[in-house]
Formats: C-alpha cells, sequence, structure tokens
C-alpha cells in the first residue's frame, strides 16, 4: 500500500481499526497474509452494494436494507476471517503433536535445537512445517533464531502451538534442556485431541434427534395417519 493510500485508509479508520485486523489477518501465515485496508474497503464497498441492491429489488427497501446491510457488516469478519482461523488453528494443533513428536527426538539424538529444528521441518510435511521453514528462511538471511521465532507467532493463531515456541525460545536463550517440557506438550496436545474427539462424539445423538425430528417423525405420523386421511378424501 503507497503512501498516499495509507493516509486516505486512516482518515476512515482508526489506526486501532486497521491493527486489529492486521495482527488476525497475519494469522493465515506467510504468503497468505494481505493489508487490513483491502478487507476493510471490501467490507465497506459490499455493504453499500447490499443497501442499495436490497433498496432496489425490495418494495420495503428502506426498512430491510439498513438491517441486513447492519447485520451484513457485523458478520463480515466472522465469515471472512474468524471461521478460517478457527479451521487453520485446528488443522495446526491437528500437525503439531507429529511435528513436535519428531523434533524432540531429533533433540533427543544430540542435535542441537537449531538443526533439530531443520531436519523436522525438512522432513514433516505439513502447514506448520512449512511455517518452520519460512522461519528457518529468515534466519539464513540474517535474524536470529530468536527474532524469527517471535515472528513465527505473530502467524499461529494457536496458543498451545505459541506456547510451544515460547518455550523453544527461552530453551536457545537459556540453553537448558527442553525434552521434558517437549514431551509434556506434546501429552497436553495428545489429551485437547482426545477431548475434542469426544466432544464430538457427544454431539452424535443431538444430531441424530433433530434429524429423527425434522424427517422420521413426520414420516411415521404420515404412515399412521394415512388410512384415516385417505378414508376421509375418498
Amino acid at each position: 500500500m503507497n503512501r498516499n493510500n495509507s493516509r486516505l485508509a486512516y482518515r476512515i479508520y482508526s489506526r486501532k481499526e486497521i491493527e486489529k485486523y492486521q495482527r488476525k489477518i497475519d494469522l493465515f501465515g506467510y504468503g497468505k497474509s494481505y493489508d487490513a485496508t483491502i478487507f476493510l474497503n471490501i467490507r465497506l464497498l459490499t455493504s453499500a452494494f447490499l443497501f442499495f441492491m436490497i433498496l432496489y429489488i425490495f418494495e420495503l427497501g428502506y426498512v430491510l436494507a439498513p438491517i441486513l446491510t447492519v447485520l451484513y457488516y457485523y458478520f463480515f469478519p466472522y465469515f471472512v476471517i474468524d471461521r478460517k482461523l478457527q479451521k487453520r488453528s485446528d488443522k495446526l494443533d491437528n500437525d503439531a503433536m507429529y511435528f513436535f513428536e519428531v523434533m524432540t527426538l531429533s533433540v533427543e539424538t544430540g542435535r542441537n535445537l537449531k538443526t533439530a529444528l531443520e531436519l523436522t521441518a525438512n522432513t514433516v510435511d505439513s502447514e506448520l512445517s512449512d511455517e518452520f521453514k519460512q522461519t528457518l528462511k529468515e534466519v539464513r538471511y540474517g535474524k536470529s533464531l530468536n527474532e524469527a521465532l517471535d515472528d513465527l507467532k505473530r502467524r499461529i493463531p494457536s496458543d498451545t502451538i505459541n506456547n510451544i515456541i515460547l518455550n523453544i525460545s527461552q530453551s536457545n536463550i537459556f540453553g537448558n534442556s527442553i525434552i521434558e517440557t517437549m514431551y509434556n506438550q506434546i501429552d497436553y496436545i495428545r489429551d485437547r485431541q482426545i477431548m475434542r474427539a469426544k466432544a464430538s462424539i457427544s454431539k452424535v445423538p443431538l444430531k441424530v434427534s433433530v434429524i429423527s425430528v425434522l424427517f422420521y417423525i413426520p414420516l411415521i405420523m404420515l404412515l399412521i395417519l394415512s388410512p384415516v386421511i385417505i378414508e376421509y378424501f375418498s
């Protein structure tokens, strides 16, 4: 974004709002983030388009347009950013257990932390591995490992993974062993995945009940009452 567009954006939107959405957009990862003002401009323009379209199409557009436009404007960030970030967070959490298990085993064999990260990133094929590859690339370009890890945390929407990254940074600074801490974190990730699976299973009876109420019960009632209905209309 050039300087003139930047100045115009800060006249339309508050700095706090731009920074808020920029932090969220950065969580999509390297190569997938974009300028927050683009998002804000799209939301504003599509909201205006929706307003005038409803106003033109419907007879009660002067009533519906303000209501639907406000709802659209309010929920737009949820569907475009928040919902996708939650899916990315879940995916990274699923990648994390195997990635950090391999990394911990590499450290146990006597490799230093940086070498273990390089070996793991080149061995494991996952979205989390791609993020660490970018981090290691930044180290090769001149950043310190801790600086690159701090930048990595800004691209990761998972608190669990960011806590592990913090432990890796502290181990790199103080030189202490990270093996026991990593195994504790891996156990925590495993327990979370088990709890998440149990929560999904526990929702199955409710979904089945809803389907039964909506489809099966009316069908059964129709079968039971069909003789009465046929006799009534015959």
